[in-house]
């Protein structure tokens, strides 16, 4: 929904709002194509089913087919990568060990991390990790790409805020429940990055007020704003997408969080059905969902 958006400035959009999937946007491709942001969620969950839990050189093995040769792509075409993404993945190729290769810089805090995290969400869901376990592993898997503890915190944010939505909490508890947690284990600085989603109510700022830019905060930000303003799976998506800039991220994480919160049956058929290789997306989810069953 967000591919051929890309970029688009709101105020165009705001006057010309999209309501189903296009193509031929941004990119050079049909409806129901999907970008990086979804090719490096299915790499990650082929990854964790493949090793039967989780396996970083493994991990960055398959991040680097997909760079190199359009696995995992829709269309068969790798585009929209981030250039952090790109560098790290090059750095694991030149013969640097996984959890190394990541950039580390505050310069280097895009959402190509935050992007591909929700497998890890289920992951340490299901093996029942503590919450030291499980700030470890995010901020391990994070940092195969972004390594900077601003990213590894938006992250383990959005894991945590899935944890407990698949707890069966209402969306508006799991956003005070958020901020309830202790993040002593992360630096000052990186918390006060996130000081509007943590001491604040992001829900109640202005939509001129939210930003979608590629920003890892910025995009956490519309992506729990959009979530608590919207009542439907449909209603999200497209809430997310005509905030413009960023949309294919926004609306990916957007989407990911209305399919827990809604269901699949709040999905548009209309969308589903436009989807590309939507056989390929039912094996990729199909074998996740059975090796999330045997780590139990």
């Amino acid at each position: 929904m967000g591919v051929p958006l890309e970029s688009t400035e709101r105020n165009i959009l705001i006057e010309h709002p999209v309501t189903k999937m296009l193509g031929y946007g941004g990119y050079d491709v049909p409806a129901g194509a999907w970008s990086d942001d979804s090719s490096m969620v299915i790499a990650t969950m082929d990854s964790i089913s493949a090793c039967s839990g989780i396996d970083y050189n493994d991990m960055m093995e398959k991040f680097s087919e997909w760079i190199n040769f359009s696995k995992y792509t829709s269309v068969g075409l790798v585009f929209g990568a981030g250039r952090t993404t790109l560098k790290a993945i090059m750095r694991y190729q030149e013969g640097m060990i996984p959890l190394e290769a990541g950039l580390e810089g505050i310069n280097y805090n895009g959402n190509g991390s935050l992007m591909r995290i929700m497998p890890i969400a289920f992951y340490a869901y299901v093996k029942g990790l503590t919450e030291n376990e499980t700030i470890d592993l995010v901020c391990d898997v994070s940092s195969l790409t972004h390594a900077h503890e601003i990213s590894c915190l938006g992250c383990y944010i959005y894991v945590r805020y899935v944890m407990f939505l698949l707890d069966g909490y209402d969306k508006m508890v799991c956003y005070d429940m958020i901020k309830k947690l202790d993040y002593s284990a992360f630096s000052d600085e990186s918390i006060r990055a996130y000081r509007r989603l943590l001491f604040d109510d992001i829900a109640n700022y202005s939509m001129e007020a939210i930003s979608s830019s590629g920003y890892v905060v910025d995009t956490l930000e519309a992506v729990i704003w959009c979530i608590n303003n919207t009542d439907g799976y449909k209603q999200a998506v497209i809430g997310a997408i005509n905030l413009g800039d960023d949309t294919d991220t926004v609306g990916a994480l957007t989407g990911a969080l209305a399919g827990i919160i809604y269901g699949y049956g709040d999905i548009p058929k209309k969308w589903i059905n436009k989807l590309q290789k939507s056989d390929y997306l039912k094996l990729i989810y199909t074998s996740f969902v059975k090796t999330m069953a045997n780590l139990k």
